[in-house]
């Protein structure tokens, strides 16, 4: 018996068990026990169809390190023109983009890197071919971190950024998360905005103050 089977012979036990236990204690006729029964066991099915309906489309699924969004729904598609940032000063302003996300070119220890910014991740994440052109190191075979993400569970592994920099905003001994699930896309998560002055979005842009 797989999983699924499971769950629903437990629903439709513990749907019996309540449906006796209200009927024996309501200690009605055997017409309206047979109505009554009916009707729980009516609703118990749909209770489970709701809940088989919300696991199918992802309605259940947790969070797990807030890499759950762009990151993962993102990773198999092509990534769309790159708007040009400007920077005033100190401050970084990135157009949005025809997708409705802010990317900005950036580079990782000196290599020229394209990144998503997704305040809803809490880690700064690189693809694999990033971390390797940047020279990171880390092992796709030692032990990872778990996350959920819109395409379900990954294993993503850590590892530190010397230098991070987009525009002229720098970042020094960044933590990050490497995996293969990530694609092609690279992620400037709440880790790297946070140690930002202010950051937010004005006018349609994205600001970033140092």
């Amino acid at each position: 018996m797989d999983t699924d089977q499971a769950m629903s012979s437990l629903w439709y036990v513990l749907a019996l068990v309540l449906v006796g236990s209200a009927l024996v204690a309501r200690r009605a006729p055997l017409g309206g026990l047979f109505r009554m029964a009916l009707l729980w066991v009516v609703i118990f099915a749909g209770l489970l169809g709701l809940f088989k309906a919300g696991e199918k489309f992802g309605l259940f699924s947790g969070r797990i390190g807030g890499e759950e969004g762009p990151v993962a729904s993102r990773a198999d598609q092509a990534l769309p023109p790159l708007p040009q940032a400007r920077a005033e000063g100190q401050v970084l302003r990135i157009p949005i983009s025809s997708d409705g996300h802010y990317w900005v070119e950036g580079t990782v220890n000196g290599t020229p890197t394209r990144f998503l910014i997704d305040s809803g991740a809490s880690f700064t994440a690189l693809s694999v071919g990033t971390a390797r052109a940047a020279g990171l190191n880390f092992d796709l075979n030692a032990p990872g971190v778990p996350m959920m993400t819109a395409n379900g569970k990954i294993d993503a592994k850590r590892s530190s950024i010397s230098t991070l920099a987009i525009g002229p905003i720098r970042a020094s001994d960044l933590d990050i998360v490497i995996s293969p699930a990530f694609g092609e896309v690279n992620v400037i998560g709440m880790n790297m905005l946070s140690r930002l002055k202010s950051w937010g979005v004005q006018n349609g842009e994205m600001v970033l103050t140092p």
